[in-house]
């Protein structure tokens, strides 16, 4: 069970809206989001309607000024809460429909380039658990939700490119 809580203006004020459950279309509930506080669960937040458009990972913990921290738009309009795990395994490979050079992995990832000598990830495999792509090394740059399943091209995983800086499971730490 996850709880996450959005306020319309910094440091927890103004109007707010609290969420247990993924929802597709978070408008009518407020105008823009500065800060978040997760109670509980892992939640992957999207800046639009129907899960789409720049999405957003976060953990248990307080976002007073979510924007400032996030370097993100006020824009949240849909949300979800990402299932828990007690295991966690993909494969990557360099090139489209799961051909080329292929590496496995089960724990976080902060440089796919060091680690693994891959300069693009353009298929991927996801065998057990929930992951969140980063585009850049350390976590950092735009974020894609990786559930179980195959992603034979970036564009499946929402990517505009095959840039994968990094990797995390999707583990509540709490």
């Amino acid at each position: 069970m996850g709880k996450i809580t959005f306020y319309e203006d910094r440091g927890f004020q103004g109007r707010r809206y609290e969420c247990s459950s993924d929802h597709s279309n978070l408008q009518p509930y407020f105008s823009r989001c500065s800060s978040v506080r997760v109670d509980s669960g892992c939640w992957m937040l999207y800046e639009r309607p129907d899960y789409q458009g720049h999405q957003y990972f976060l953990r248990r913990g307080d976002y007073p000024d979510y924007q400032q921290r996030m370097g993100l738009s006020d824009s949240i309009r849909s949300c979800c809460l990402i299932p828990q795990t007690g295991s966690h395994r993909l494969r990557l490979y360099e090139r489209e429909e799961h051909k080329g050079l292929m590496v496995e992995l089960s724990e976080d990832c902060s440089c796919i380039q060091d680690r693994f000598h891959l300069s693009e990830v353009r298929s991927l495999r996801v065998l057990e658990g929930c992951w969140v792509l980063y585009e850049m090394p350390d976590y950092r740059g735009w974020q894609y939700l990786l559930r179980p399943g195959d992603y034979r091209r970036y564009h499946d995983w929402g990517a505009t490119d095959a840039k994968a800086g990094s990797l995390r499971r999707v583990v509540d730490l709490y």
